[in-house]
């Protein structure tokens, strides 16, 4: 009798925890806002305490210049005084309430001008504490703040399909540099996806080059036979051309794989010789269908790799000449540097392109009113490879709908 197969076992739970360990005392720990609870109270604690002695230095000054006689007795028989402070004082035969009158005057007049003078300098002494608090504050809280932008820009370097870049973060154990390790763990998992996405895509494209070739050398032998039937090559043909369309797909999903990557080895590679042999191999299939490639390639010297730049160039005009009116179309590739950065652009004659249909266009396998399958002018790759191929040169490229049909392609790509 045979044995009864256990039942499957679950897999087993994932032992990586996301959660940080806690230290022992974690109120000991120099988190950002301790740091600028510290920072920012000991600066108005000096602040107030600078203030204060600079007060009480003007106070002592103006008790000292106030501690003078305001008066002096110079015959007490017929109550004759003088004085350097009160001016009022120096007149003779005063009688008494005359006298005592003219001293509370003086001593409100001399308290009134300490009062004064220590107010104007206190006033002055704040501005020029406040002024250095400031430049401090400014330059201690971009000490503190620092390491957002250490972030930022490799969050940047990030967005432009560099994922190989990490913070690497230095510093005491704050939220700061919390935040910094997270964001590297994300971007070592996002590589890894990314790197075995490319992988697979890879090893995909090269694991069906093998059949597909074989397919078109039997289907090329078959239909080189002059005694087979009639049925027999025109199936052939057919077959040969949906080998062909299928390699297209592979090749197509290679170069999209390759060219996400950042551009490491990059020459001098002039836009407008690419646009010119990009016009050279199409110039066959636009006078077939009657379509008249036009414009002014003007010399723009970019850093990047020829062959897929060559590539932009191509799929954007192959494109314009596929996709254009019957009768009467025109293609017009041109070349330039505008504001420090070199653009091709590659407009055309066509059907009308609704607005909301333009970023559908770059997307892969997508095609314009069009069947995923079916259509005899391409698999539906051309543009998300132009647009990866510019990303990966740090550029980018943009489409708008021509007034009356057709669009207009503009890449811009940094010199």
């Amino acid at each position: 009798m045979a044995a009864t197969p256990a039942p499957p076992q679950a897999p087993p739970k994932p032992t990586w925890d996301p959660r940080r360990v806690e230290p022992p005392f974690p109120w000991l720990r120099p988190t950002i806002r301790i740091r600028l609870t510290l920072l920012y109270g000991g600066m108005f604690l000096i602040a107030g305490i600078l203030l204060l002695s600079i007060i009480y230095l003007l106070a002592a000054q103006a008790i000292n210049t106030g501690n003078e006689p305001l008066f002096k007795i110079v015959d007490a028989t017929q109550l004759r005084v003088t004085s350097d402070n009160c001016p009022a004082i120096k007149s003779d035969n005063l009688t008494f309430s005359q006298f005592n009158e003219a001293i509370s005057a003086c001593i409100d007049d001399q308290r009134r001008v300490a009062l004064d003078d220590l107010l104007s300098r206190s006033l002055l002494a704040l501005l020029g504490l406040a002024v250095i608090a400031f430049a401090f504050g400014y330059a201690m809280a971009g000490r503190v703040l620092s390491p957002l932008g250490r972030i930022t820009r490799t969050a940047r370097a990030v967005a432009g399909s560099d994922l190989s870049r990490r913070i690497e973060l230095d510093g005491p154990d704050d939220e700061l540099k919390e935040l910094a390790d997270t964001f590297d763990e994300m971007l070592e998992r996002l590589q890894r996806a990314f790197t075995a996405q490319q992988r697979f895509v890879g090893n995909a494209s090269h694991e069906l080059r093998t059949p597909l070739a074989i397919n078109r050398t039997l289907l090329e032998v078959h239909l080189s036979d002059p005694n087979a039937p009639v049925e027999l090559q025109q199936l052939g043909k057919t077959l040969l051309a949906t080998n062909e369309r299928s390699e297209q797909l592979v090749e197509g999903l290679l170069l999209l794989a390759r060219s996400d990557n950042q551009i490491v080895e990059r020459k001098p590679v002039d836009l407008a010789e690419v646009a010119e042999q990009a016009v050279d191999q199409v110039h066959a299939e636009a006078e077939a269908k009657g379509v008249v490639i036009r414009g002014e390639q003007k010399a723009a010297v970019v850093q990047g790799n020829g062959v897929l730049l060559e590539r932009i160039a191509l799929n954007l005009v192959q494109n314009a000449v596929r996709y254009n009116v019957p009768e009467g179309g025109w293609v017009e590739v041109t070349t330039e540097v505008q504001h420090g950065q070199a653009v091709l652009v590659v407009s055309n004659t066509g059907p009308v392109v609704p607005a909301y249909e333009i970023d559908n266009l770059f997307e892969p396998f997508r095609r314009l009113r069009t069947e995923r399958t079916g259509s005899d002018k391409g698999v539906g790759l051309g543009l998300s490879i132009v647009r990866s191929v510019a990303r990966a040169h740090g550029g980018h490229i943009s489409a708008q709908p021509r007034e009356g049909g057709g669009l207009v392609m503009r890449v811009t790509l940094p010199i």
